[in-house]
């Protein structure tokens, strides 16, 4: 009994409750995902408009993704010190390699002829991208954002060695100090839950934004469901 006692009972060199830690580790993780999404979108249609630039963006992309996350923060400490934003900084670049890929291939499936029925009905360029295009990508970019979280969630642990700033990570640095082996598996055992819940929340949002997909359908959407996301975004 005293075994599970001490799952709970979190070093006070963490500053941070089991609860807090969770509230940090989700904060580190899921703020880059959201800053690469912003990003990726525009980034996703500026790629699909100018075909000739998405090769070096993948490029440049798949590159920053090959440097390892510690080098990475190493490098970033001279500017931005031990803080979260180290952490956060190399894990929005991380997202950019699993988002900007989604998003293109999930723009350019759109059908040519739902494109230009919207054009024939007055969507600008802006419009038909918001309104048509990116409804219809939204079961390939959730399928991107659920790779990306899950990603992030896990290496956010790995900012334990710049300055804990590892959230539930810097468990696993107690749990080798204490000799506390409860406080490695409450680490692992809390990201692995964090990680599943937040991949279901994904898939509800999906299901949510597109009510007119068939249920358990995923990835790629079909092509006879693009007419239904256009009545819907003229209504």
């Amino acid at each position: 009994m005293s075994y599970f006692d001490g799952f709970f009972d979190i070093p006070s060199d963490l500053q941070h409750s089991w609860l807090g830690l969770i509230g940090l580790h989700l904060r580190e993780a899921l703020l880059p995902v959201l800053a690469g999404l912003v990003i990726a979108l525009p980034l996703g249609q500026l790629c699909v408009r100018l075909k000739w630039l998405y090769p070096p963006v993948l490029w440049v992309t798949t590159v920053l993704y090959a440097i390892p996350s510690l080098a990475f923060f190493v490098v970033l400490i001279d500017y931005t010190g031990m803080t979260e934003l180290t952490v956060m900084i190399p894990l929005t670049v991380y997202s950019l390699v699993v988002l900007v890929p989604a998003i293109v291939d999930a723009v350019r499936s759109v059908p040519q002829e739902t494109l230009a029925a919207a054009t024939a009905m007055g969507f600008g360029p802006v419009r038909r991208y918001v309104q048509v295009q990116l409804p219809i990508a939204v079961p390939a970019i959730i399928a991107g954002l659920r790779v990306a979280v899950a990603s992030s969630i896990s290496l956010v642990s790995v900012g334990t060695l710049i300055g804990n700033q590892g959230a539930l990570g810097n468990l696993l640095h107690d749990a080798n100090i204490y000799n506390r082996p409860e406080l490695a598996w409450n680490s692992v055992l809390t990201s692995a839950a964090l990680a599943v819940l937040v991949d279901a929340a994904l898939v509800g949002l999906r299901t949510l934004l597109t009510p007119w997909m068939p249920r358990g359908s995923a990835g790629r959407p079909r092509t006879e469901a693009a007419p239904a996301a256009l009545e819907d975004a003229v209504r």
